[in-house]
């Protein structure tokens, strides 16, 4: 467990590292540290969506039971993707750092002159999503690996699979922030982001209820004929 602990808590931050470096060095490319940063963080976040909804998909079509099929991904991608919110409280902090002072940005004139000012104020600016962060390494993450006592892996592989429209809005977010609107990629990633996102963040909750239900109902009816036929 620990060692699945530490295998994550090496990915994240080292991939993020190794993006940033290339983006800097290579000579086709040469970012400055701003920009390798900021689209950096992005690439990060779009390889654990992909991986998180990849796993889910393996656990959540690997269950029968709904309830009671367990699967080894669970609790390993849980414990593998941990340090990922961790991670990400810096790496936002550091795009929020560099986004101020890339060139023509209309905040560039307010941009925060010493880290202390600028972590205040980026605490102040995205409050709810450090929220959401700590939350789900202090909440979420002993709940779903140890309260949950292995039931319910059908419901945390779809849960994973909310993580498939990240990748569209992380590649949005880079094209508004390089003044890329006009473009096809933008206009066919908008409407792809549209969709996902309505399906994996919208129409999930009502699933996993409806899912849930028809569950409990098959369940009583199947009691209640067992206790019939004695």
């Amino acid at each position: 467990m620990l060692t699945i602990l530490a295998a994550g808590s090496v990915f994240f931050p080292g991939l993020f590292l190794l993006s940033k470096q290339c983006l800097k060095s290579i000579p086709a490319l040469r970012w400055s540290e701003g920009d390798a940063v900021i689209v950096s963080a992005r690439l990060v976040s779009s390889v654990q969506a992909v991986m998180a909804s990849s796993a889910g998909y393996i656990i959540a079509s690997s269950c029968k039971d709904i309830l009671e099929d367990q699967h080894w991904l669970t609790s390993s991608y849980i414990m593998f993707a941990v340090p990922y919110f961790v991670y990400d409280i810096y790496a936002m902090f550091m795009c929020y750092w560099y986004k101020l002072r890339v060139k023509g940005h209309e905040e560039a004139s307010a941009a925060p002159q010493h880290m202390s000012t600028a972590l205040t104020s980026y605490l102040r600016r995205e409050f709810l999503m450090v929220l959401h962060h700590v939350v789900m390494v202090t909440v979420c993450f002993p709940v779903s690996v140890f309260w949950r006592q292995g039931k319910g892996d059908y419901f945390q592989g779809i849960m994973f699979m909310a993580e498939l429209s990240t990748p569209s809005v992380c590649l949005g977010k880079i094209l508004i922030q390089y003044k890329q609107q006009h473009t096809l990629l933008h206009k066919v990633n908008g409407a792809l982001m549209l969709i996902t996102f309505f399906i994996c963040r919208v129409l999930l909750f009502p699933y996993l209820y409806y899912v849930y239900g028809r569950y409990v109902f098959l369940f009583h009816l199947c009691f209640s004929h067992v206790l019939k036929s004695h």
